[in-house]
């Protein structure tokens, strides 16, 4: 497995696998791997790309110092488990690298952005789609592989694509679970083992409310009911939970026929900020 620090190696290779007629995949992290990640790794081998993974905390996307401070860092042991996982080449730039002066260009991806991560996250998406624009200019793929648990960001880089005519595939695999239904996450590392006991009560409320909208209840009860789950667990603080539009994110005041909902969920269990969702 190549490991590349500069861009300048990253686009080298780049062209040069292109040139020799190989197809390309790219797989953004922030590190920090779990199996999640390394199964979007291993999808991308079995399709046939020579698969490009990049680790990068992003420090763009934090509008929370704590939390940038706090994201767990593991190169070494990520490197290790990319290479056994099929990935082709590494990139693992500094913040200097990808950041050689100020970014001064705003993405706004109007209402897509205004709810859920982007209401309670200010710049987030911002920085999202700046590393996410950065990376597939460098790596020119031809697809990138994202997982399902970040639903919203995976909206956004699919509005990305189109508007800026990226030529690539944008392929989105499931989210990928613990035994007991915990979405797989990097900011998993950080719960004690108290919290980590409590945290399955999220994807449960999740369960429970998907089959609740199954069933008809409206929106604004099944919203409620969620909420008022949440609250049983003293140690979860909720900060949202949406049934929405699977396609424009939007708030649902009812069903539509025809239309796909999402249930979007983000909490704070002792102090850790975990999100999760489930289509119906």
């Amino acid at each position: 497995m190549h490991v590349f620090t500069t861009a300048a190696e990253l686009r080298a290779y780049s062209e040069a696998a292109r040139s020799a007629g190989r197809r390309l995949a790219l797989v953004p992290t922030m590190g920090a791997l779990h199996n999640g990640h390394l199964q979007l790794v291993q999808a991308g081998a079995a399709a046939g790309y020579d698969v490009i993974a990049s680790i990068f905390v992003n420090p763009t996307q934090f509008n929370n110092s704590d939390d940038l401070r706090l994201y767990p860092r593991l190169p070494e042991q990520d490197t290790a488990l990319l290479a056994g996982a099929g990935c082709t080449a590494l990139f693992m730039p500094t913040v200097a690298e990808m950041y050689p002066q100020p970014t001064v260009l705003h993405f706004d991806f109007g209402p897509l952005e205004r709810v859920m991560e982007g209401a309670h996250r200010p710049g987030h998406f911002n920085g999202v789609a700046t590393v996410v624009s950065k990376l597939f200019h460098l790596a020119r793929p031809h697809a990138a592989y994202f997982g399902q648990k970040d639903f919203q960001q995976v909206a956004l880089v699919r509005q990305l694509i189109e508007d800026l005519s990226f030529d690539l595939e944008l392929i989105v695999y499931p989210t990928v679970r613990e035994v007991d239904g915990l979405a797989m996450s990097s900011r998993n590392r950080r719960l004690s083992a108290e919290a980590r006991a409590a945290a399955p009560l999220l994807y449960r409320v999740l369960t429970q409310a998907a089959e609740q909208v199954r069933q008809g209840v409206a929106p604004a009860e099944v919203q409620a009911l969620a909420q008022a789950a949440l609250a049983t667990e003293p140690q979860f603080t909720p900060e949202y939970f949406e049934v929405a539009d699977a396609q424009t994110l939007q708030p649902l005041a009812q069903y539509v026929a025809g239309c796909g909902v999402v249930l979007c969920v983000a909490a704070h269990l002792s102090g850790v900020r975990l999100i999760d969702n489930v289509v119906v």
